[in-house]
């Protein structure tokens, strides 16, 4: 048997290969929609795809089932519950594919989603009894389970589906041989669950033994434990569920209309008809000069969520970016389903270097002169981003509490008369944030490394959050 994890850092996902080599034949599970290296180590491996999986409709990204579908004829496979646009072949409990010395078994598991599933793997050449593994898509990731609160779940309460949750883990996976690997489709920065592990694999003995939702207790305490606290999914999460139930173009077919080089006078139009230019580039760049009005979400960074999180789904987007990233930055937006890029600006910034009247720059500002400023009595209004989770670590006082995803219904609460320092964790979210709020004609600094460079740098930090004014 061959096998293959697939991990996409950028949007915490892992899809999977497994291939027979006595058959040459292979399957790919929960792949992501750009399919190309899928398609390598099938060749590589002399294999056929033949099956596609989705473990269920995923949120978070574009599926690549129908990639697959068009490029090598792979039959597409989901779950006895889903309804789809496409044709594809359902799987309940029990059912299975062979092919060689690999068996492919379905576990109907629904709680993330109704229609979920998961996959138990057997090498048959092996052991035909015990699974060699399990994929478990969303239902059970390393340290967690699947959240039953997003819109991915229409139709149902989160209450209804933590039910099946409870019930899908505790009859279908729980029983499972402690030696039974466990392979999830996302790991730690996925907003698919809260306390994700960054390990990509356990084993069904540490999961039972030390993931805190598997412990045991009853059902009515599980439903609580998760339906309460959990993150604000990004708003793209509904659309791209619809999304991968429907008939739609390809990537590659996106790709193919997008990736138009714009000159200047075309992206100034394009931005005046309604266009958002979207600067891929690191934020130091971005800040040191950029285009008017235009957004910061760096490609070095969890791009597509923050991508997908600020910009408007079906709004035109034109990208400005090093010369040579143009392909990734629409690759990475076509993974959320952003498929409406009209172009790039073709040269970058070197297209206004004599357009020094279409220049704005943001300031970046050290802790150490903020800290100063607020004890010299010049207090600046400090915008923390971060969600209510990263705020339990500590804050600094007086700060007014607005998360990235609610900062321009709420721009209006922010003072006006008076300097204002925006600070994430880290410095990636407040580089979004300073452009956003120029677009808003709000000037702000960004404070540079953010909360974490604060607090090494070790000015104040109180763990008091009622010391912040406004807290969401």
């Amino acid at each position: 048997m061959f096998f293959k994890q697939y991990y996409l850092g950028c949007l915490a996902h892992a899809s999977y290969m497994v291939g027979d080599e006595r058959t040459k034949t292979a399957i790919v599970v929960d792949p992501q929609r750009d399919i190309e290296q899928y398609l390598e180590d099938a060749g590589a491996q002399g294999m056929t795809i033949t099956h596609v999986f989705l473990t269920h409709f995923h949120a978070d990204f574009i599926a690549g089932h129908l990639e697959l579908r068009d490029r090598v004829g792979a039959t597409i496979c989901l779950g006895a519950k889903a309804e789809a646009e496409f044709a594809f072949r359902k799987f309940g409990t029990g059912d299975r594919l062979e092919f060689g010395d690999v068996r492919i078994e379905a576990l109907e598991t629904p709680g993330h989603t109704p229609e979920a599933i998961s996959l138990l793997i057997f090498d048959l050449a092996k052991d035909a009894e015990t699974p060699y593994g399990v994929l478990t898509g969303d239902t059970l990731f390393i340290g967690d389970v699947g959240r039953p609160d997003l819109l991915a779940s229409i139709g149902f309460t989160s209450g209804e589906l933590a039910s099946m949750l409870f019930d899908s883990l505790h009859e279908r996976l729980l029983p499972l041989p402690d030696e039974t690997l466990v392979y999830p489709a996302h790991g730690a920065g996925s907003m698919c669950g809260r306390n994700l592990s960054s390990e990509t694999v356990s084993t069904m003995g540490i999961q039972r033994r030390y993931n805190y939702a598997l412990q045991p207790m009853t059902k009515e305490r599980f439903i609580a434990l998760v339906t309460e606290d959990q993150p604000e999914a990004p708003a793209y999460f509904g659309y791209d569920a619809l999304m991968n139930r429907r008939e739609r173009a390809t990537l590659d077919a996106v790709l193919d209309k997008q990736l138009k080089p714009l000159t200047l006078d075309e992206t100034l139009a394009a931005q005046a008809a309604g266009a958002v230019v979207l600067d891929v580039r690191d934020a130091a760049d971005f800040e040191g000069a950029h285009l008017r009005d235009s957004v910061n979400v760096g490609l070095d960074g969890q791009f597509a969520t923050y991508a997908g999180t600020v910009i408007k789904q079906g709004q035109p987007v034109v990208i400005v970016s090093e010369p040579g990233r143009e392909m990734e930055a629409a690759t990475r937006l076509g993974r959320i389903g952003f498929d409406q890029v009209k172009g790039y600006l073709d040269g970058g910034m070197v297209a206004l270097a004599k357009r020094d009247d279409l220049l704005a720059r943001s300031e970046r500002i050290t802790g150490a002169t903020v800290a100063e400023r607020l004890a010299g009595g010049k207090t600046p209004t400090i915008i923390d981003l971060r969600t209510a989770g990263e705020r339990e670590s500590g804050i600094i006082a007086g700060n007014l509490h607005i998360p990235l995803n609610h900062l321009e219904e709420r721009a209006g609460e922010i003072p006006s008369g008076g300097p204002v320092v925006v600070h994430c964790q880290g410095g990636y979210r407040s580089a979004i944030a300073v452009s956003l709020l120029a677009r808003m004609g709000i000037e702000a600094a960004d404070l540079v490394g953010g909360f974490g460079a604060w607090e090494a740098a070790g000015l104040p930090v109180t763990r008091d959050v009622a010391a912040a004014p406004a807290v969401s």
